[in-house]
């Protein structure tokens, strides 16, 4: 049956090559469909590499929890203890953020400083030093607001205190004891073996293969890991488990292990749940807590959720923008409901108001990105791109915008809002309004966006 609704999803939605893992019942499942390129296809495996995009982040998040336990790290220590040297927009905020404002996007960071600073062994050191160009959205421990710079600034914490590269650090805290040998920030490591690689629609509107394939080592902490569905499913089964690897060894004390998972934040209005771990999206769902992070990166998405009062989880890798984002949504709802009768739906929108619509309407933006919302005369629309500038910058590296997408405002004060249609659809987010009453942001994927 799984096997069948993968293949029937990806072909419905026109992705190439899709990877599918479950563990249920204390067995594993997987389902594969399709080619890794068009352009050079392979069929697709369960060890197949994907780019994980954002699902690196637990990885990181363990691995300053692994030096928690050390005693090496604490979280409630500012960063600076460790990065001296860090310098931000504000004095005070640089001085203030801890190691677990950075951990659960509490940091007042904005959404990610896109600069390419190497391949060499100084890529963070370099990217850090650049942080004092990066918008802050607010002061520390305020509000959160999902931020990949703020990764990338938690993978220096762990150089500094190993005194690793990042990515050595990382295998040696995790990657090794836990045997994961499919899972590899390195090119050379990937390029020997059979991997996949993204696609997004070119002008005409057709599949084509995404080029540059993966982005910049200062990248890596907050999304740079490539892995496979077996070795996602061995990750999950650690983080379901009492922080033991499969040979016994402890990894992570078990309180810690199960302290990532606790709330430490609210979210408001999100798709990616209802609040913050450390690091994990924590949503409740039907009735049970899952647990969970998703990733995007060149036309390639990632989603891992689990359940852990069920010792359940699915990770849904595909290899094409915009629709692996509803083909991994699909398989994680056909698999709860199918293995755990765990049903997910979207809530209904209200009907369109126009008068209220208009209050949201204009253009809104972030260090990297440009949201257009428009109140026409039956609904309302939300445009998501680069700013021109960013897209300038990337040059082949850009993935394409979004088209205008149809949204609706949910019950309530009426600020909450879903996408109904378009690759993105079933994504929910919120605006914001100051202290006059009038809009001021937009809330997306758990990120703000300021009016313009």
């Amino acid at each position: 049956m799984l096997s069948d609704f993968v293949r029937e999803k990806a072909t419905e939605l026109g992705v190439p090559g899709v990877a599918v893992g479950v563990w249920a019942d204390g067995k594993e499942h997987y389902a594969c469909h399709g080619v890794t390129s068009l352009d050079n296809p392979l069929p697709v495996n369960f060890e197949t590499l994907y780019e994980l995009g954002s699902a690196t982040k637990p990885f990181t998040a363990t691995a300053l929890m692994c030096l928690v336990a050390q005693r090496r790290v604490e979280l409630q220590a500012p960063a600076r203890r460790y990065i001296p040297e860090l310098r931000l927009k504000d004095e005070q905020a640089a001085a203030e953020i801890t190691v677990l404002n950075l951990l659960n996007h509490t940091a007042g960071l904005d959404w990610a400083l896109l600069v390419d600073t190497g391949d060499g062994d100084d890529a963070l050191a370099v990217y850090v030093a650049r942080l004092d160009e990066l918008k802050l959205i607010a002061p520390p421990g305020t509000r959160a607001s999902y931020s990949q710079s703020g990764y990338n600034l938690a993978g220096r914490v762990i150089e500094k205190v190993t005194g690793l590269t990042y990515e050595d650090a990382v295998e040696t805290l995790l990657l090794k004891p836990l045997e994961m040998a499919n899972s590899f920030y390195s090119d050379s490591a990937i390029m020997t073996r059979r991997f996949a690689v993204g696609h997004n629609p070119d002008e005409n509107g057709k599949l084509a293969v995404a080029r540059d394939w993966k982005r910049w080592r200062s990248n890596n902490p907050g999304g740079g890991l490539v892995s496979s569905t077996t070795d996602q499913l061995r990750w999950a089964r650690f983080h379901l488990g009492d922080g033991r690897a499969e040979t016994g060894e402890q990894v992570l004390p078990t309180e810690l292990l199960h302290l990532m998972k606790e709330p430490t934040v609210e979210l408001r209005g999100s798709t990616l749940g209802d609040a913050f771990g450390i690091c994990w999206f924590l949503r409740d769902v039907d009735g049970v807590r899952t647990v969970g992070h998703g990733g995007s990166a060149h036309g390639q998405f990632a989603e891992l959720l689990m359940v852990p009062e069920r010792n359940f989880a699915v990770v849904s890798l595909a290899n094409a923008g915009p629709n692996g984002i509803p083909f991994n949504q699909a398989v994680v709802r056909w698999t709860l409901e199918h293995c755990l009768g765990v049903v997910d739906r979207d809530p209904e929108p209200l009907p369109y108001d126009r008068v209220r619509a208009q209050e949201s309407a204009g253009t809104y933006e972030n260090d990297a990105m440009r949201f257009v919302i428009v109140a026409g005369e039956t609904g309302m629309t939300l445009e998501v791109g680069l700013k021109p500038e960013i897209r300038a910058s990337l040059a082949s590296d850009a993935p394409p915008d979004y088209p205008p997408a149809a949204i609706g405002l949910l019950p309530g004060d009426g600020d909450e809002y879903i996408l109904i249609e378009g690759g993105m659809k079933g994504q929910r987010g919120f605006f914001s309004r100051d202290e006059t009453g009038a809009v001021m942001g937009i809330d997306l994927a758990g990120r703000i966006a300021t009016r313009v």
